[in-house]
């Protein structure tokens, strides 16, 4: 079955100076986001998530380097740019930047601004791409700082960031990021650092956005319960690679890779007995300066082969597009 894809990563790689290290942020990552739908990115703090998507915004440190890839961006069926054809201060990606691709970063408090008011703030980003009347563009604001459960929305146009709690920081970068109606969201850890009732609000807030506006979403995370609650499609990344790729569904119940299996093995389950203990993942990350003959993930393997630390697998597709990195399934074996 096709599909139609508003955004492609084609075998990216970003790779960062560091003093004499070469450290391999993004390996040969590959990453489809379908339509109007919302695709979970999930691993383990440093497995290279956050530099693939300030890959996409080309908003990486001086220290980073995209060396080979492409990113496709379809604005709409049929048409199709490689962004990494344009500068990152060309004025074609200040233009898709923040209006057509847009992004919640991790941190709001160090997103914001603690000098000017929310309204300003979010007023400088449609200013930006729209050209709107001074009262045209405050009333639109105000509405949609209503639409995300702000209250007395007109007042808060005029307040300040330490005015806000954590929660209402976060609906304002969600404001930020969908002031422009933007075709794509990428949503770095949106909820990061908010308590589980908060957390719930902002991941329905985006779905409820998403919905009106039809906006496809990036949604980076290390919780594989939020995967499970907000995506369509889950990519798995582990040491800069994507490991596994697939439908929500397909992950959950067939998951494939070792890595995504220990994940899952590690994650909460209501209703689980108090007698049957979590599983941890065995070892540690290695150092990303390291580059290995074979797979990253085989030192913590437990299904580990001797063709595993001989070379990189390759990308294994099965019928229902369900993609995998192992050289277990090309051997035939079932893990």
């Amino acid at each position: 079955m096709e599909h139609d894809y508003v955004l492609q990563i084609e075998n990216l790689e970003t790779k960062f100076a560091i003093g004499r290290k070469t450290v391999n942020a993004v390996n040969d990552v590959s990453i489809k986001l379908r339509r109007g739908t919302t695709l979970g990115v999930v691993g383990e703090s440093g497995c290279g998530k956050s530099v693939t998507a300030l890959s996409v915004m080309q908003l990486l440190p001086k220290a980073a380097t995209i060396r080979n890839g492409k990113i496709l961006y379809s604005p709409k069926p049929g048409e199709v740019k490689d962004l990494l054809e344009f500068g990152p201060n060309s004025k074609e990606i200040r233009r898709i930047r923040g209006k057509d691709i847009s992004m919640i970063f991790q941190d709001p408090l160090s997103s914001l601004d603690p000098v000017y008011t929310i309204g300003s703030q979010i007023l400088e980003i449609l200013n930006a791409h729209e050209n709107l009347d001074k009262k045209e563009a405050r009333k639109r604001i105000v509405e949609l700082l209503g639409k995300l459960g702000i209250p007395s929305p007109e007042d808060r146009y005029k307040s300040y960031p330490f005015e806000f709690s954590g929660g209402m920081k976060q609906r304002v970068m969600i404001a930020i990021g969908m002031i422009c109606n933007p075709n794509i969201l990428i949503a770095d850890e949106p909820t990061t650092a908010l308590d589980v009732t908060i957390q719930a609000q902002i991941l329905a807030l985006i779905k409820c956005m998403q919905k009106e506006y039809g906006t496809s979403v990036m949604l980076i995370t290390h919780n594989m319960g939020i995967v499970a609650e907000a995506c369509d499609d889950v990519a798995v990344m582990y040491m800069g690679r994507v490991v596994e790729f697939g439908a929500l569904q397909s992950i959950f119940d067939k998951p494939m890779h070792p890595y995504t299996q220990a994940l899952l093995r590690s994650v909460p389950v209501l209703g689980m007995g108090k007698d049957k203990e979590l599983e941890s993942i065995q070892g540690t990350t290695p150092d990303a300066s390291i580059v290995f003959a074979g797979c990253e993930f085989e030192p913590r393997c437990p299904h580990a082969c001797a063709k595993c630390k001989e070379a990189h697998p390759p990308v294994l597709v099965f019928e229902d597009g369900h993609e995998v990195r192992c050289w277990l399934y090309e051997e035939g074996k079932a893990i």
